[in-house]
C-alpha cells in the first residue's frame, strides 16, 4: 500500500517547474520531435491553460508531466520538477507515489480510459484503495458516492454499480473527473475535461475547477474550448506544431492577442457569429456555390418521426423511458438541431432514426416510406441514403483497418474500379482537411481531431440524403471545428443533404441549425426556429441551458463571471 500522506505545499513557491521540455518519438535520424522547448511554472491556486490545434503537442506536453508520454517517447528537459521532486528519470515506483496522490489526471477519451469490464464505482475507488486512503469497504463506498455527487452525476448509488458503457458520454467523462479528484491532489491536469459535457454539466465541472483553485490546488487545463479557458485560466500557452507561439495572462491572450495564429483561433469561435456566416478564412477543399434555396416549409419532408418511445430496464429492474413520445420532421436541405442535457434521450432517439434501435412505440418514415417498421433485409438497400457521424469515432472504427480501407469500404458500389475508389478516398480526405499521407495509418495512430474528421469523411462518402451528426465537432479544436462547420454548410447547400445535428454546444447548434428541438428526460420541451429559441425560449429549462452557455470572455480580469456553487450548479 502507498500510504504516505501528501506534504504541505507552500502557496508562494512554484509547485511545478518546466524548463525547455522536449518530447520526441523514434531514435536517431528517424526521431520526430512533437514538443520543443516548452517552459512554464505554476504555483498553487493558479490555472494554466494550454490551447492549440489538434496535433499541436498539447496532450503530449500534459502527459509528459505525469510520465505517460508514451512507451517509445523520449522526454528531455533542463528542469522538470514537481513539489521538489525531479521528474526526469523517475522510476515506476516514484511515479506511482505521485500519480493520483500528488498529481491527478483527467484523460480525454472517457470510453477508452474506463475499463469496460469494471463497475464505475470500483474504477473511481481504485486510487483510494491503492493509496490506503480508506479503512473499510463501507468507507470506500461512501467516498465513491460522495465523489459522484461532487461531479454532478444523478442517481450516484445506481451509477456506481453500472459499467461505463451503460452511462452517457457526459456521465463517463464526469466519472473520470471524480477518479482524478479522489485523493485531492495538489495538481490536477485536465485534458479536455468538458469536451463531452452538456452545458449544465459543464457549468458544474467549471464551478468544481474554480473551487479546486480556491482551495489552493494548481490546475493545468488542456482544451480547445476557448470560452471555457477564458473563464477559468489565469495564464494561457498557445501551442502550434509542438512549440509555444504565444503566452500571457488570460486578459492579454483574449483581450489583446499578439500572434496571428491566436487571433485566428479566437475568430473561429462560433458563439455570437450570425447564422450562415463563415467561421474559417478558407473552407476545406473546394468552395461550393450556395444553391438557390426555396422556403423551408415548401421543401419535401425527408424524415418524419411520430410518437417515438424507447424504454430500458435500469439496474434496479424498473423500466425507464429514455425517449417518451417524441415527434418531429426534417425537410430536404434543412439542419435540425437537437440539444439537451446528457441522458436526455438525444442519442437514443438518433439510434432509432437510424433503425439501430427498434422503438417500443411510434415509427419513423424515411423519404416518404416506412423505415423503422421494416425488416432489416428490406432496409439494407436504402441504408446508404442515411449515415451518421458518431460522437466517439475511435469506438466506431475497426482498429485493424487503415484510414484508406475505412473510407473505401464506405463508398457506394457504383465506384467500381480500384483507381476510382482511391481517387475518391483522397478527395474525401481533402474535403475534411486531411493529407493522403494518413491513408496507411490506423485509428489509434491518429489524434482525436484527425479521427473525427475521418468519421465525417466516412459519413459523406456514399452521398447520403440525411446525415445524423451525433456531436460531430466535439473533439475538434476551434479552427478545425470552424472549417468542418463551414464544410457541412457548403455540402448541405450544394447537395441538398439534411442534417439531424445533435450537440451539447449551444453556440455550435445556434450557428448551424435552421430549427432546434430541446429535449429533457426523453421529451421535447421546446421547438422552433433557431433565433426564436434563443431570443424567446418558451420553457424554463431552455432558459436555464442558454444561461449556462460558456461565452468567450475577452477581458477575464474585468468581466469573468463568478461560477457560484450556491446557485445549484454543483
Amino acid at each position: 500500500m502507498l500510504q504516505a500522506p501528501p506534504k504541505p505545499v507552500s502557496q508562494q513557491a512554484d509547485l511545478l517547474t518546466v524548463d525547455s521540455l522536449h518530447v520526441s518519438f523514434g531514435r536517431d535520424i528517424s526521431a520526430k520531435a512533437v514538443v520543443r522547448n516548452v517552459s512554464f511554472s505554476l504555483r498553487p491556486g493558479r490555472c494554466l491553460a494550454i490551447v492549440g490545434e489538434s496535433g499541436s503537442g498539447k496532450s503530449v506536453t500534459a502527459r509528459a508531466l505525469i510520465g505517460l508520454a508514451g512507451r517509445h517517447a523520449r522526454v528531455h528537459a533542463r528542469q522538470l520538477s514537481f513539489d521538489g521532486t525531479d521528474l526526469i528519470g523517475l522510476h515506476d515506483r516514484g511515479w506511482r507515489r505521485i500519480r493520483g496522490n500528488g498529481i491527478g489526471f483527467v484523460l480525454q477519451d472517457a470510453l477508452v480510459s474506463l475499463d469496460p469490464l469494471r463497475r464505475v464505482g470500483k474504477e473511481i475507488g481504485e486510487g483510494l484503495r491503492l493509496h490506503g486512503a480508506v479503512s473499510s469497504r463501507q468507507e470506500l463506498a461512501q467516498r465513491v458516492i460522495a465523489l459522484l455527487k461532487l461531479v454532478g452525476i444523478p442517481e450516484p448509488e445506481i451509477k456506481a454499480k453500472q459499467l461505463p458503457q451503460q452511462l452517457s458520454g457526459g456521465q463517463r467523462q464526469r466519472a473520470l473527473i471524480a477518479a482524478a479528484l479522489a485523493l485531492d491532489p495538489h495538481l490536477l491536469i485536465a485534458d479536455e475535461p468538458t469536451t463531452a459535457l452538456d452545458v449544465t454539466a459543464q457549468a458544474q465541472v467549471l464551478a468544481l475547477l474554480e473551487e479546486t483553485k480556491t482551495r489552493g490546488k494548481a490546475l493545468i487545463l488542456v482544451s480547445h474550448d476557448l470560452a471555457v479557458v477564458s473563464r477559468v485560466a489565469d495564464e494561457v500557452l498557445v501551442m502550434r506544431q509542438g512549440e509555444v507561439v504565444e503566452r500571457g495572462t488570460a486578459a492579454q491572450i483574449f483581450g489583446d492577442p499578439r500572434h496571428s495564429y491566436t487571433r485566428q483561433l479566437l475568430d473561429a469561435v462560433p458563439s455570437g457569429r450570425p447564422r450562415g456566416s463563415r467561421l474559417s478564412s478558407s473552407a476545406i477543399g473546394e468552395q461550393t456555390e450556395p444553391a438557390v434555396q426555396s422556403p423551408q416549409t415548401s421543401r419535401p419532408i425527408v424524415l418524419e418521426a411520430t410518437n417515438l418511445v424507447k424504454r430500458f430496464k435500469g439496474p434496479d429492474g424498473t423500466l425507464r423511458a429514455a425517449v417518451d413520445g417524441v415527434s418531429f420532421e426534417l425537410r430536404s436541405g434543412e439542419t435540425l438541431g437537437i440539444v439537451g442535457e446528457s441522458g436526455s434521450g438525444k442519442s437514443t432517439m438518433a439510434r432509432m432514426v437510424l433503425a439501430l434501435e427498434g422503438p417500443d412505440g411510434g415509427a419513423v418514415q424515411f423519404e416518404g416510406r416506412a423505415w423503422t417498421t421494416l425488416a432489416e433485409r428490406e432496409r439494407r438497400a436504402r441504408r446508404r441514403s442515411i449515415s451518421i457521424i458518431y460522437q466517439d469515432p475511435l469506438s466506431s472504427f475497426d482498429p485493424r483497418w487503415t484510414v484508406g480501407r475505412i473510407l473505401s469500404d464506405s463508398l457506394s458500389m457504383d465506384v467500381e474500379t480500384s483507381r476510382k475508389r482511391q481517387e475518391r478516398v483522397i478527395e474525401l480526405l481533402d474535403l475534411v482537411g486531411l493529407s493522403s499521407a494518413l491513408l496507411g495509418r490506423r485509428p489509434l495512430e491518429l489524434s482525436g481531431g484527425q479521427r473525427q474528421r475521418v468519421a465525417i469523411a466516412r459519413a459523406i462518402a456514399p452521398n447520403p440524403a440525411v446525415i445524423v451528426c451525433d456531436e460531430p465537432v466535439s473533439a475538434l479544436d476551434v479552427s478545425i471545428q470552424a472549417q468542418v462547420l463551414d464544410l457541412l454548410d457548403d455540402l448541405k447547400r450544394h447537395l441538398g443533404m439534411s442534417y439531424l445535428f445533435i450537440s451539447h454546444d449551444l453556440g455550435v447548434v445556434r450557428h448551424i441549425s435552421d430549427r432546434i428541438i430541446v429535449m429533457r428526460q426523453g421529451r421535447i420541451v421546446d421547438c422552433g426556429a433557431t433565433e426564436e429559441i434563443f431570443l424567446n425560449p418558451q420553457s424554463e429549462y431552455t432558459r436555464s441551458l442558454i444561461a449556462a452557455m460558456p461565452r468567450l470572455v475577452r477581458d477575464p480580469e474585468i468581466s469573468r463571471p463568478s461560477m457560484m456553487l450556491e446557485r445549484g450548479i454543483a
